[in-house]
């Protein structure tokens, strides 16, 4: 087939047209047009050293009046005392004045003082040695990978994961120094008297008698869419009639009871989980069979357990009725699990403490004697230090049943079942928000039960190991990457929070045990005592008399002030700092919002130039 002369030769004049002076082209030029920008408006949002559009055929016009003045600009830019990454320009110009910062350090490094050399090449071995811990961090590019494909918040995760299992280490060491080397040294610690020693609190034999059998040393293994949805949901919010909008409320509160009622009915089998074990540790079946025994001394961590796995996707389900934007529906679901998660290992405590202190009430029969229950818990300490580990044991074995049993068959049906069923058994995504969730309760457990059962941290740490592999190969094997991905702003901000929440709440249950309980008569280390603490003024007295002198002063007034304002001084630097982070980050997002007017104006000039271009 024959191309047609004409169209050809209009197309080759067409192109001409293009490569022709600006003085033969009609209509604006390529630089006038880029000019009139919104960006263009404002130097903020671009590189001090880079000419306006159009300036280098200016420039052959001014007779290299522009040169001089960008030569200006890049001397006034070169004195800038802003490390790259703290301004707010495009990566090109962030990269162009680092390597220019670098040029200027490599030409003035022979000039200056002996001090300005000095303080050159600190500030060079500082940098280096940045580089070299950044590069010595567990994970770094498996970390990368995964923030490449399933995005930041999936990331975050990840990282929350590394630095609890970092702190999990140095939580194993401090313990390994402060318990195991000490025992070591000086000795184990008082066991329970002999079989000869009357005691008023009864009697406690730690070691079985006998024959052990398999079944036996089991049980004592085993006892330890970032927007327009939710504007269309803003807009019928908007044009809701009253009776509308009384019908959603309604709604709301009826769920919101519901949700209530779940909780209270959760809380309550904790409750009565924890406080019947005991009772029926001792019936005759449950005596005869071993494997019962087992799973009455489980109870309440497969309880809990089975709330924290049947709950969370039932609020999933109620969130989207109550008409709210997609965000808030996240926010909300958050709030419920974390109260769920956290306030079931409270309701846990809450009933060892009923059980340990007779309910708060020291004159009680059980309790009057010893000061605790001495009955069903003579050795409270161990009791609460073996709830903790089997809560940790169980939180393991679930997220290996979950993955095993769940996840893993369901990417197989996906693939051995064609069509929309295979792609619905097959669809799966990584819930960021339930997964952290389940990571900060599992620290929280290991930080109450770590000082009454001191392998903990070991035992956590040995757990995210394996956990984070388990949930690499999770991700890359079985999910995709979410439709509505987990904002890190949000992670960043979030699970600090909620972590921090988890520590005050461990902390409680242990400060009270220390100051308040009196300790076990018949086992630990501080049998004997009034309480725990009562042991720490004993020791310092037994101390040389510059330490106690130099402890007595760590609690006056003249330390306390001192420390006092150092730490207000801190807190202001660190507020001013996150200040004008967020002032950087302000500055990043207006320069997003102008890179998107960017775009709508380009692409109204072209439909404006190629409506006025003559057809063809």
């Amino acid at each position: 087939m024959e191309e047609n002369p004409t169209l050809e030769s209009e197309a080759w004049g067409s192109s001409r047209e293009w490569l022709a002076p600006r003085e033969a082209r009609g209509g604006p030029s390529l630089s006038s047009v880029l000019n009139e920008l919104p960006s263009a408006a404002t130097l903020r949002y671009r590189d001090p050293g880079v000419l306006p559009w159009g300036a280098l055929e200016e420039e052959e016009e001014d007779g290299g009046r522009s040169r001089k003045a960008f030569t200006e600009v890049t001397q006034t830019e070169l004195q800038d005392p802003h490390p790259s990454r703290e301004l707010p320009w495009p990566m090109q110009a962030r990269r162009a004045h680092r390597q220019r910062n670098a040029s200027r350090d490599q030409v003035v490094y022979g000039s200056g003082t002996k001090t300005d050399r000095w303080a050159r090449l600190l500030r060079r071995s500082k940098e280096k040695t940045k580089e070299g811990l950044r590069s010595l961090q567990p994970w770094a590019w498996t970390l990368k990978r995964i923030g490449g494909q399933f995005g930041a918040g999936t990331e975050s995760y990840f990282s929350l994961l590394r630095f609890l299992l970092l702190l999990n280490v140095l939580a194993s060491v401090l313990m390994a120094c402060m318990t195991l080397l000490p025992t070591w040294l000086g000795g184990a610690p008082p066991g329970p008297p002999g079989p000869d020693i009357s005691s008023p609190c009864g009697s406690y034999n730690p070691h079985s008698q006998g024959l052990v059998t398999f079944a036996t040393q089991l049980f004592n293994l085993l006892s330890g869419e970032v927007e327009l949805e939710e504007t269309v949901v803003r807009r019928q919010a908007a044009v809701r009639t009253l009776g509308q909008q009384a019908r959603v409320w309604l709604v709301r509160v009826l769920l919101n009871l519901l949700v209530v009622a779940l909780l209270g009915a959760a809380f309550y089998g904790v409750y009565w989980a924890t406080g019947c074990t005991v009772e029926l540790q001792e019936m005759p079946l449950v005596q005869e069979l071993p494997l019962l025994k087992l799973g009455v001394n489980y109870l309440p961590s497969i309880f809990i357990a089975g709330v924290n796995f049947v709950l969370p996707p039932v609020f999933k389900l109620i969130a989207p009725l109550e008409g709210y934007t997609r965000s808030r529906q996240i926010v909300f679901i958050l709030l419920r699990t974390v109260f769920l998660r956290l306030a079931s290992l409270v309701v846990l405590l809450f009933s060892l403490w009923n059980q340990i202190t007779c309910g708060g009430d020291s004159e009680a029969e059980d309790c009057k004697t010893c000061g605790y229950n001495y009955k069903q818990l003579p050795c409270w300490e161990t009791v609460l230090g073996q709830e903790m580990y089997k809560l940790l044991l169980f939180d393991l074995l679930t997220v290996l049943a979950v993955a095993l049993l769940i996840q893993f068959p369901r990417k197989l049906l996906c693939g051995l079942c064609p069509g929309a069923l295979g792609r619905l058994a097959g669809t799966q995504e990584f819930q960021v928000p339930d997964e952290v969730l389940g990571l900060i309760y599992a620290q929280t457990v290991v930080w109450v039960g770590s000082f009454f059962c001191p392998l903990l941290p070991l035992l956590n740490t040995v757990k995210f190991l394996l956990l984070f592999y388990l949930k690499k190969l999770t991700l890359f094997s079985t999910c995709s990457p979410a439709a509505r991905t987990f904002r890190a702003s949000a992670a960043n901000f979030f699970f600090p929070l909620v972590l921090l929440l988890g520590l005050a709440i461990s902390s409680v249950p242990l400060l009270y045990s220390i100051f308040l309980i009196p300790p076990s008569k018949l086992c630990g280390p501080f049998r004997g005592q009034s309480s725990i603490w009562a042991q720490i003024p004993e020791s310092i007295s037994s101390l040389p008399e510059t330490t106690q002198n130099f402890l007595f002063f760590l609690g006056t007034q003249a330390f306390a002030v001192p420390l006092l304002l150092i730490s207000s001084i801190l807190m202001a630097y660190t507020v001013a700092l996150a200040n004008s982070y967020g002032r950087l980050i302000s500055e990043l997002k207006r320069q997003r919002e102008t890179e998107a007017q960017n775009k709508v104006f380009l692409a109204r000039r072209a439909v404006a130039l190629t409506s006025t271009k003559p057809a063809l």
